[in-house]
């Protein structure tokens, strides 16, 4: 899922990551081995793997790289082309913190969210290259009854640091 702008619209962005959120954090499989790390900074953030290696992914608050807070949320933009992709980051009491977004990668699973979505927004269907994208356009309070709904899942990322 891709949105024109960084979301949620009208909302000022962050200069930088709070104190609260830095730190790094991981993941577990399933049988308990730890996945990647992901190092939060003042800046941005990058991600290692479980060696060590941070060849992996790095983005730096910047014109392509947009943090937003509201409704206890962090929104993570990324600019990517023409478009936004968006991460959600919601901090636990525990110090953990969820990554969440609108996963489209299975097939039956992006044709129930896109038919469930088609009755709330309109959605735009974009073809780039070999890759299509569906773009929407939501309010902020569309966006948070996105999240409510139940549309953004993903992981837990325990805190290590």
């Amino acid at each position: 899922m891709t949105y024109r702008e960084p979301q949620p619209v009208g909302q000022a962005a962050l200069k930088e990551v709070p104190p609260a959120l830095r730190g790094y954090y991981v993941g577990e499989t399933r049988e308990g081995d730890v996945t990647d790390t992901l190092i939060i900074t003042s800046s941005g953030y990058q991600i290692s793997d479980p060696a060590g290696r941070d060849w992996l992914g790095r983005g730096v608050i910047s014109d392509s790289l947009v943090i937003k807070y509201y409704a206890n949320y962090y929104f993570v933009n990324f600019r990517s082309g023409d478009h936004w992709v968006l991460r959600l980051v919601k901090q636990k009491s525990s110090g953990a913190i969820e990554l969440l977004s609108i996963n489209l990668e299975d097939e039956q699973t992006r044709k129930q969210i896109l038919k469930r979505l088609g009755g709330q927004l309109k959605i735009k269907e974009v073809k780039k290259d070999q890759h299509t994208f569906y773009q929407i356009n939501p309010s902020r309070e569309q966006l948070i009854r996105l999240i409510r709904e139940g549309y953004f899942t993903g992981s837990e990322l325990s805190r290590v640091k």
